[in-house]
């Protein structure tokens, strides 16, 4: 079920000899887990970091689908998760999940499902989803809406759109968010018109003039915010990081930039980069301002 991609051992510096074998033998490494969303592969990097080099605990990095990472943190066999969007994105995985898991805090508020369409598309021909049904609207878009992957909360809102909106003759295109890019990329090089399922925070939104459609009638949601689930018993188990886990919030601002720079770079280097940024905030995340 499960894909480990990264394990982050202690660093060089960190032996046994400093801290006692038993130290070593009584910290079980702590299983994250993730899906492939660049938001998500980049504030579960940063965790991981963070937890490696200042607590001193291994980690280790687990990517799956977002189906199997709800049903994993809440059977156990994954520790934490830092991507669960809700309250509408994610709803049906929290709500099978619940009351086997516990919600440590929120990753960072004002998170976003939407439509969007390049900036160069006359806001007079499309505006909102209610425009997608005018048929010259309809013809430069091959009624076609680019999608990501079929289990993706956004996936499952917007098919509900489509039909909400009663967009005949249009077809969601099921893809991944990998897929979705490319062809926004090929789109957009060739000046041509597509309307793409999205989201905020995503870094594509520093690299390309993309608008959000209007929503009238709500069927994508509102804002919402991502947590950090844990399983039951982790915060016993494990209070040191559960703790930095709790405290850990990003403004989206700075993690739009942030997940902008990973794509130009890579993620590790855009997490050295943040961390390096934003000591302060940082100190808060692990607990070395209180008192």
């Amino acid at each position: 079920m499960f894909k480990t991609l990264v394990t982050f051992s202690l660093a060089a510096g960190l032996t046994t000899a400093a801290f006692g074998s038993a130290f070593a033998e009584e910290k079980a490494p702590v299983k994250i887990g993730w899906a492939a969303w660049s938001d998500a592969e980049f504030v579960t990097k940063l965790a991981a970091k963070l937890i490696t080099d200042e607590l001193g605990h291994e980690v280790e990095l687990v990517q799956t689908d977002v189906a199997p990472l709800y049903q994993g943190v809440s059977r156990g066999d994954l520790d934490a998760m830092l991507m669960a969007w809700l309250p509408a994105t994610h709803a049906d995985y929290f709500a099978k999940v619940k009351d086997n898991v516990t919600t440590l805090g929120t990753v960072y508020d004002g998170a976003k499902l939407g439509w969007v369409v390049p900036a160069y598309v006359p806001e007079d021909a499309i505006a909102s989803i209610e425009d997608l049904k005018k048929d010259d609207v309809k013809e430069k878009l091959n009624g076609r809406v680019e999608g990501i992957d079929p289990g993706a909360g956004l996936t499952r809102l917007s098919e509900k759109a489509v039909t909400d909106y009663g967009l005949e003759g249009y077809k969601l295109q099921i893809s991944s968010e990998a897929g979705m890019l490319t062809t926004v990329d090929r789109a957009i090089r060739r000046e041509e018109w597509f309307v793409a399922t999205s989201w905020s925070p995503h870094w594509m939104f520093g690299k390309y003039d993309l608008r959000y459609i209007a929503d009238p009638k709500g069927a994508l949601g509102d804002a919402e915010h991502v947590d950090v689930l844990a399983r039951k018993g982790f915060e016993e188990d494990n209070p040191e990081v559960a703790g930095f886990l709790s405290r850990m919030k990003l403004p989206i601002g700075d993690l739009e930039a942030a997940m902008f720079n990973a794509q130009e770079t890579s993620y590790e280097k855009a997490v050295e980069k943040y961390i390096a940024d934003h000591p302060d905030q940082v100190k808060t995340w692990l607990g070395k301002d209180e008192g």
